[in-house]
């Protein structure tokens, strides 16, 4: 759940990053509806091939993304892994910078400029 209408720009981010990745649908906020006109209701989308939802929230709330919850997303290649690494962490935090952790040859954790929170690994 996003706030100030920030959900599409973080797919447009998310589309360009991921491969098999895109919208399936979409249903966004039209005049008299809670949200801001053109902000999305709810979207159905894939990233890496896995569907997921989203929605902007019209209601101002205390509470955002956390690193509690993040997404683990496996690369095949340390040029994706990298690539994807660099676009998330631009504007956001590295909670992990890409390293071998013992666990993985290559590893890093972010939060991007939404606050969303990525574990980013290569596959072995």
């Amino acid at each position: 759940m996003f706030q100030g209408g920030a959900a599409q720009a973080a797919l447009d981010l998310y589309f360009s990053t991921f491969p098999d990745s895109g919208m399936v649908r979409v249903e966004k906020y039209t005049e008299g509806e809670p949200g801001p006109v053109g902000t999305i209701k709810v979207a159905v989308f894939t990233l890496c091939g896995c569907e997921f939802m989203c929605s902007d929230s019209p209601i101002e709330h205390e509470f955002s993304f956390t690193p509690s919850s993040s997404t683990f997303v496996e690369f095949d290649s340390l040029e994706e892994l990298e690539r994807a690494f660099n676009i998330l962490s631009e504007e956001g935090d590295i909670l992990m910078p890409l390293d071998n952790y013992g666990f993985s040859q290559k590893f890093g954790w972010v939060n991007d400029r939404f606050g969303v929170s990525w574990q980013l690994n290569v596959a072995a």
